[in-house]
């Protein structure tokens, strides 16, 4: 039996609090953007519950990906909770389960726009897992990417109970996103071709999808200057998305020339960590 420490430590992992900023936070901003910063008293509640529901609907998707990759990341990455030992298939299943009924439980509270808007994640999120990352090849990185474009879409269902061309303009920004996904399966593709995973990397091969992911960064760029052009965000938005987008250039300029392991995985780990620059961008635009 592993030690406390080491168990907590193995929650933390499998909940994958990092990726809080991209789904509550997105939505968060989103709600600040779009009140150009001044929120109100009443607001206040609804960032409560848009933050509860949304990272408890991803950390339940990651706890579900893992009780379902568990094959897979014996493999390739056997310091998760799973193939470690520290966690049993069991324990990821039953916080899945908690983490989806909190976050639902949350959305509703809100109105029905963003229950139903949670529902539709977790259901994605539990296909593909389930399904989709088996036998949909590019459509499950494509899937996920969207995803994180939901962040936005969330963030004006909970203040003004609809969705409209502002927040999907602010959703463009998912497309660095999907282009992640695919270079992150490219750096799976042992694993993910012994568990039968049909990955765009297993079925068309990494060179392949390697160009594909660069190709989104580039339209990444193409679609980051929308949320000013439609007024969403103000001026100071473009500074520190500009800096994003020579990085994704370059990246996805790079990854065209060259789509060796090494490459991708310079460049992915570059523009993920770089990807800090979306929500600095989206205060920026909401109080300049």
């Amino acid at each position: 039996m592993a030690s406390l420490k080491k168990r907590l430590k193995a929650v933390i992992m499998l909940i994958r609090p990092p990726y809080w900023l991209m789904t509550g936070g997105l939505s968060v901003l989103t709600i600040i953007t779009l009140r150009r910063g001044m929120l109100e008293a009443s607001d206040a509640m609804s960032l409560a519950l848009v933050v509860l529901s949304a990272i408890c609907i991803s950390s339940g998707g990651f706890a579900f990906n893992d009780y379902i990759d568990q094959e897979s990341d014996a493999i390739v990455k056997k310091n998760r909770p799973i193939p470690s030992q520290t966690l049993a298939p069991w324990e990821a299943l039953v916080t899945a389960v908690i983490l989806f009924t909190i976050g639902l439980a949350a959305s509703i509270t809100i109105n029905w726009l963003c229950f139903a808007i949670a529902l539709m994640d977790m259901i994605l999120l539990v296909a593909y897992s389930k399904v989709i990352k088996k036998h949909a090849g590019f459509l499950g990185s494509f899937l996920m990417g969207l995803l994180i474009g939901t962040s936005f879409v969330y963030g004006e269902a909970a203040i003004y109970g609809t969705i409209t061309i502002t927040s999907f303009s602010l959703s463009f920004m998912s497309m660095g996103s999907i282009g992640g996904n695919v270079l992150r399966d490219v750096l799976s593709l042992e694993g993910d071709k012994k568990a039968g995973y049909t990955t765009l990397a297993a079925k068309r091969g990494t060179e392949f999808a390697t160009k594909i992911g660069a190709i989104f960064f580039l339209l990444n760029v193409l679609g980051s200057p929308i949320p000013y052009l439609v007024d969403a965000v103000s001026y100071a938005y473009l500074i520190p998305i500009v800096i994003w987008d020579i990085i994704l250039v370059v990246s996805g300029v790079s990854l065209l020339k060259n789509q060796n392991i090494e490459a991708v995985k310079k460049h992915e780990r570059l523009v993920t960590r770089t990807m800090i620059l979306i929500p600095i961008a989206l205060i920026a635009g909401a109080l300049a």
